[in-house]
């Protein structure tokens, strides 16, 4: 009989659904037989871009979650005697303040358990409003921006590393190893681009050091002359980016275009095949900061990376890996406050100490992750290759 049910759902549903459906299955095979009324259904919610620009960030981070949701079901997790079964609850917020709201409200509708999202800050932060009135725990697996966890709130956390230590620890590499002496600073219009680049010039600052000029341009534009025109003329040697991954996609063969011949150092989504993707050649000798330690230095990577390329076959892009810890850490921290009220969770989750895909997952008062991690990268021969990592001890 679960054979044919197996069959049934084989030719109907999409293959994540059916991995975490099969691991269930199996494990019923395995298990004393109990009543379908013992089983509670908990939601996750999911919240990111999966559409637009970024869409190809968001949904590696999905498929990550539901990886890590379907290994959960079929290992058994139980609240009070009774096993829980997680269902992923998975929503657009297309990287934007206003949607991102409307994304938070639906979650809290939908009664939720915990959210892991939002990736943008910009999203991150309105949507933390909503989540914190209604009690529910939100770790975000991508928005570094330091004010995101400013708020007060017990219920916001970050799995990554915010970016008073991404900007101080570019600013390091760009002086120390880079030996840039003439910086330019390109920044987008956002408040994760300007807090970004502003600690950057911090960093600078504190060692003496600063910028030949910066320049502030729309998130949204791919026409970067003006500020190139600037930096030329001031012969930079170094440009770094405040801004999203795609941005700086186009930034790279734009600069070769100008005639502007500096290096350019930038944040976060750059780390992606995208970018890769996007500059083709344009791309080389690129370099790129971002969470967390160097895929292959995490323990338990090569399992992980065999077992969603079985499952999905894509890229995985840089946060995926902390969306799955975010799973983890949350089921750890249910069953940690034996609880599935989402208060009990998030104090739960301010107690937790996981070692997780990434690394240790603990967080301090504020909701930050604990000793993060920063890695450099550099494009050589198309790829992205580990140079140097901050943190993380």
């Amino acid at each position: 009989m679960m054979i044919m049910i197996l069959t049934t759902l084989l030719r109907r549903h999409r293959p994540t659904a059916v991995l975490g459906l099969a691991m269930v299955l199996a494990g019923l095979l395995t298990a004393p037989l109990q009543a379908a009324s013992d089983v509670r259904l908990v939601q996750i919610g999911f919240a990111g871009p999966l559409s637009g620009s970024s869409a190809q960030m968001g949904r590696s981070q999905v498929q990550a979650v539901e990886l890590a949701l379907a290994e959960l079901n079929a290992r058994g997790i139980s609240v009070g005697g009774r096993p829980l079964l997680f269902k992923l609850l998975t929503q657009d917020d297309r990287g934007d303040i206003h949607t991102a709201t409307l994304v938070a409200n639906y979650l809290v509708r939908s009664e939720v358990v915990a959210v892991i999202g939002h990736w943008n800050t910009g999203a991150s932060i309105p949507a933390a409003r909503i989540y914190h009135a209604a009690g529910i725990p939100q770790i975000a697996p991508g928005s570094t921006g330091r004010q995101y966890t400013q708020n007060g709130y017990a219920d916001s956390f970050r799995i990554v590393g915010h970016d008073d230590d991404g900007g101080r620890y570019a600013s390091a590499f760009a002086l120390q190893q880079l030996k840039a002496r003439r910086i330019a600073v390109i920044h987008d219009d956002t408040g994760f681009g300007t807090m970004l680049a502003n600690q950057f010039m911090q960093g600078l600052q504190d060692k003496g050091s600063a910028v030949v000029t910066q320049q502030t341009i729309s998130s949204k534009t791919s026409d970067f002359n003006a500020a190139l025109t600037a930096v030329r003329n001031t012969d930079a040697d170094l440009i770094f980016f405040g801004g999203l991954g795609p941005q700086a996609a186009a930034l790279k063969p734009a600069m070769r275009r100008a005639g502007v011949n500096a290096t350019l150092l930038a944040a976060d989504g750059i780390v992606s095949p995208t970018f890769l993707r996007l500059t083709g050649a344009d791309g080389e000798g690129t370099f790129g900061i971002a969470p967390g330690q160097a895929q292959e230095k995490m323990a338990g990577w090569k399992k992980f990376q065999d077992k969603f390329a079985a499952t999905y076959g894509g890229p995985i892009e840089l946060f995926a890996p902390f969306a799955y810890d975010a799973a983890y850490a949350i089921a750890a921290a249910i069953q940690q406050a034996d609880s599935l009220e989402p208060r009990r969770i998030a104090a739960s989750l301010h107690q937790l100490k996981y070692k997780g895909l990434t690394g240790t997952i603990a967080f301090d008062g504020e909701g930050n992750l604990l000793n993060p991690a920063y890695t450099v990268y550099r494009v050589r021969g198309g790829k992205w290759t580990p140079v140097q990592t901050f943190g993380g001890k």
